[in-house]
């Protein structure tokens, strides 16, 4: 024999020799995973049965295990301390589902004060109403410049500078325009008629 036998017969294993493939750790994955399954399904069973609705236990069970089936870089075969994981695993489940159904129940919260039952007050309405009329009337009687530098600020978001080009004034007469129309509007918006 050209290399060296141990007492058992096996090969060392020599310098030039061929190493594993890299996804070594793929081979007889399934039957880890099965072994581990059959390990832990009842604990992680116990662990579920004591906080949820007996239907479910057997889908919060498959759905740890799929946890840790796919994990990224966790050879569930190779985990040193795997029942520690899935319990770990199970508790992160069941928190995650309190915490949906609080956000679950706050969303469906309703509260039923008299305004909401009742609709919109048509009082309110009328007066929002004629608080817009007055407004689009004073807007109205602005002389035209004022009136065009302030639809183009507050409209067409047009800037101070870019309207000063458009009309021909510098960014000083601009502002004038729009305090001029602004203090028209407030005090449209603040009359009641």
């Amino acid at each position: 024999m050209d290399y060296d036998d141990d007492s058992n017969g096996r090969r060392a294993v020599a310098a030039g020799d061929p190493l594993p493939p890299g996804d070594w750790a793929e081979y007889g994955r399934a039957d880890r995973e099965e072994a581990l399954y059959v390990t832990h399904q009842a604990r992680l069973a116990g662990i579920f049965r004591r906080n949820v609705p007996p239907q479910e236990v057997s889908d919060l069970v498959q759905e740890t295990f799929r946890r840790l089936f796919s994990a990224k870089g966790v050879h569930a075969g190779f985990l040193e301390a795997p029942g520690a994981y899935l319990a770990a695993a199970a508790r992160t489940i069941l928190k995650n589902r309190q915490r949906s159904r609080v956000r679950g129940q706050l969303h469906a919260h309703h509260s039923f004060d008299d305004h909401e039952v009742a609709g919109p007050d048509p009082h309110a309405t009328l007066e929002h109403r004629d608080m817009l009329r007055r407004v689009e009337d004073a807007i109205a009687k602005l002389d035209p410049t004022t009136r065009d530098v302030f639809l183009m600020h507050r409209f067409d978001d047009v800037s101070y500078p870019e309207i000063g080009r458009l009309k021909g004034m510098d960014v000083k007469a601009v502002e004038r325009h729009i305090v001029k129309a602004l203090i028209a509007v407030r005090k449209a918006r603040d009359t009641h008629s």
